[in-house]
């Protein structure tokens, strides 16, 4: 089972800023996930929520705002992490990608879209690398958009009963659907697909998860993880 950082290492460091993911790969992650939006002059950045009000103070819609006065109000609060460098740090240290694409959002389909495109362009290096992209979202739509890219797509939900309406290679349940039904893992393997969970970070959660067999869980402590497994 591998370990991807759920938006960084969280636990210890701001979400989704490049000290968080450089602090992923001392503490040992298989790879990153995080989530993506774009900005008023659709550059694609790192940020979990439409409004960056929860995290920093500031009041501040993310699609409204262009990435100069992002970069400029936050820098104190939440430095603003460009995808392309995400991108960069997963290339150079060999980190597999989980890239959530948020929805609903005034743009549409344009963030798959602009994600696709910036993608393909350094198809090179990140084949040369060895990592795995996989693009992820909780939208139906937005999960066919992905199919189509040629990208791994994973659809994620919250209700099991939507795990019904997937198309994709691979399926993303919440950690509580994993709890309550122990069998969900196995059901989907026997249908040849491969398994992402979120978020886990209780050690008895991850410990569980590999055993069932699930093929990555997102975790805001990589190191708490990988020494609840017993890995070196």
């Amino acid at each position: 089972m591998q370990i991807y950082a759920h938006r960084g290492a969280s636990a210890d460091f701001p979400e989704s800023t490049l000290a968080a993911y450089e602090a992923a790969i001392l503490q040992g992650a298989d790879g990153f996930e995080c989530d993506i939006r774009l900005t008023k002059d659709a550059q694609i950045i790192c940020f979990h929520d439409s409004n960056t009000k929860a995290l920093t103070g500031i009041d501040l819609e993310i699609a409204e705002s262009d990435f100069q006065t992002l970069e400029s109000k936050l820098k104190d609060k939440q430095p603003v992490l460009l995808f392309s460098l995400l991108l960069d740090l997963a290339i150079k240290h060999k980190k597999h990608l989980a890239i959530e694409t948020k929805h609903p959002v005034p743009t549409g389909g344009l963030i798959e879209d602009l994600l696709h495109q910036l993608l393909k362009s350094r198809a090179d290096e990140i084949k040369a690398s060895g990592i795995n992209i996989s693009i992820m979202s909780f939208s139906w739509l937005a999960t066919q958009r992905n199919i189509k890219s040629g990208f791994e797509a994973v659809y994620l939900f919250a209700e099991k009963l939507m795990v019904n309406l997937n198309t994709a290679g691979v399926v993303g349940p919440s950690l509580q659907i994993i709890r309550n039904n122990n069998d969900f893992v196995a059901q989907q393997k026997g249908k040849g697909r491969r398994v992402f969970v979120w978020t886990v970070n209780d050690p008895v959660d991850v410990i569980m998860c590999a055993k069932l067999g699930v093929d990555v869980i997102m975790s805001d402590n990589p190191a708490q993880a990988r020494k609840a497994l017993g890995y070196s």
